[in-house]
């Protein structure tokens, strides 16, 4: 066999192109089949990819950082067993011939490690990840090791851009200023986490003063993407400006962020939306969630509020069909669905990502509360794949838990329905005894806002689901009765 280009697989769900994250190897490095290799992020999820053979890594063709179309050599492993060329990889052409092989071996493995999940509203504080840290990755370049580099000789920055800048971890506009300045990244040290070049880490070396880039100052200049923001840092203001002097800074809009725009542009001038509010008494929910707490049935699971209401939205669309439903604009008809495909809105680092529980309607409500764990898990880690988070039937975005009230969400493409879960806190409540006698006593309150597809669902059938879903929520006793 001999030399053996591994070449960008095809991720499915019409993803054309992936950008290279992390590379895990090095030139000259020994792999075994199936050893992840690389780390791509698609427009949908990142994707650890596995190499379909044994032997030493020849070649790296592609940088991280480099948006690398489908189809492309990305890597050249030599079996040992001679014949090839691994400076010479396939054109592109070649390569999207053979990809579907390729694709078939590199698919990612499950991750091994138990994430902090992050749901909308249920995520992890500010900075918090349990995503390992980038590798340092390694010059590209063909089998043969370079000659040892001369002495440094201590010098003001690099008259001229080198390509080895592209080899560092920097974000887009960074690494434009460097290519502007004259400044090879690789001589740059970098003050961020991962060891991520920032803007003033490269101001402070173009001036003359690399030790600016190591100061605390220096790297405050960026922070971690709050949830739910892009994968690309976002400077911290101070005193009206972005720590580090910048005034703007341009992120790229690509990866989740662009498809998440692309499809709420899309969802939002396409299907007539309309919202309806309910404001409800959860206080016997949040009794049921604190018993189940202490049942030894549900000791090894999470127990929420969220989980109630995920059970009361199935129930709920039991009742009321039309809700569980899709428009089908090129054969003009409406397709009524059989089984609810729930949609978890989770906010990542990367973007806003839609998984789905397939089949929610026939789990139990312990496999519910393991199958929410799950999802929000590998949402939290960014692995979710793009085939869950296709064909959901109905979605909730628990806003609740960032002291949100209410809002009008926007529906998920091809769904009829989503609920916004609104913060649960403590209210005067109007309560009636059993003779009549109305009081006013502190309650457990919430607000649930629906909107839905007037295209398929009227205002009748929004009302009746939505009034449904309240009622098991006030009493969820109704759930042995309904469901």
């Amino acid at each position: 066999m001999g030399v053996q280009h591994f070449n960008l697989p095809d991720p499915g769900e019409g993803l054309l192109e992936a950008e290279i994250v992390t590379w895990n190897v090095k030139v000259g490095d020994t792999v075994k089949v199936n050893d992840i290799v690389v780390e791509i992020e698609t427009a949908k999820s990142l994707v650890e990819l596995p190499i379909p053979w044994a032997g030493t890594v020849a070649a790296l063709h592609v940088n991280v950082g480099d948006e690398v179309a489908v189809g492309t050599p990305i890597i050249t492993i030599d079996d040992g067993l001679g014949g090839g060329d691994a400076s010479e990889p396939p054109s592109a052409q070649a390569a999207m011939e053979v990809g579907p092989a390729n694709a078939a071996a590199a698919q990612p493995d499950e991750p091994e490690e138990e994430p902090v999940k992050t749901l909308v509203g249920y995520g992890p504080k500010s900075g918090s990840s349990s995503r390992r840290p980038r590798k340092a990755v390694a010059p590209v370049a063909a089998a043969p090791a370079p000659a040892p580099a001369p002495e440094p000789v201590a010098s003001a920055a690099p008259t001229a851009p080198v390509s080895s800048s592209a080899k560092v971890l920097a974000k887009p506009p960074v690494r434009k200023l460097a290519k502007d300045l004259g400044v090879d990244l690789a001589s740059v040290p970098g003050s961020g986490d991962g060891g991520i070049v920032t803007r003033a880490d490269l101001e402070g070396y173009a001036a003359g003063d690399p030790s600016a880039a190591a100061s605390p100052a220096a790297s405050a200049g960026t922070t971690a993407a709050t949830a739910g923001g892009n994968a690309a840092s976002t400077p911290a203001y101070a005193g009206g400006v972005f720590a580090g002097g910048e005034r703007e800074v341009r992120v790229p809009i690509k990866g989740v962020r662009k498809m998440v725009a692309q499809a709420m542009v899309g969802s939002a001038f396409t299907a007539p939306h309309v919202t309806e509010w309910v404001t409800v008494d959860v206080t016997a929910t949040m009794d049921l969630v604190a018993k189940l707490k202490k049942d030894r049935e549900f000791k090894d699971v999470k127990v929420t509020p969220l989980l109630i209401l995920a059970k009361a939205m199935i129930i709920a669309a039991r009742r009321n069909p039309g809700i569980n439903a899709a428009w089908d604009e090129a054969a003009q008809e409406i397709v009524l669905k059989n089984y609810v495909n729930l949609g978890i809105a989770a906010a990542t680092p990367r973007g806003l990502v839609v998984p789905n529980i397939k089949d929610a309607d026939r789990l139990t409500l312990r496999e519910l509360a393991e199958a929410i764990g799950a999802l929000t898990a590998t949402a939290r880690e960014g692995r979710t794949q793009p085939a869950e988070m296709s064909g959901g039937t109905v979605t909730i975005t628990n806003i609740g838990v960032f002291g949100i009230d209410a809002g009008t969400p926007i529906l998920n493409p091809g769904e009829a329905a989503i609920l916004a879960f609104g913060t649960i806190n403590r209210r005067p409540w109007v309560v009636t005894d059993a003779s009549g006698d109305e009081t006013i006593v502190p309650r457990s309150v919430t607000t649930l806002a629906l909107s839905f597809d007037h295209r398929l669902v009227d205002g009748e059938l929004g009302s009746r689901y939505l009034a449904d879903v309240a009622a098991v929520l006030e009493d969820p006793s109704r759930a042995l009765v309904w469901g």
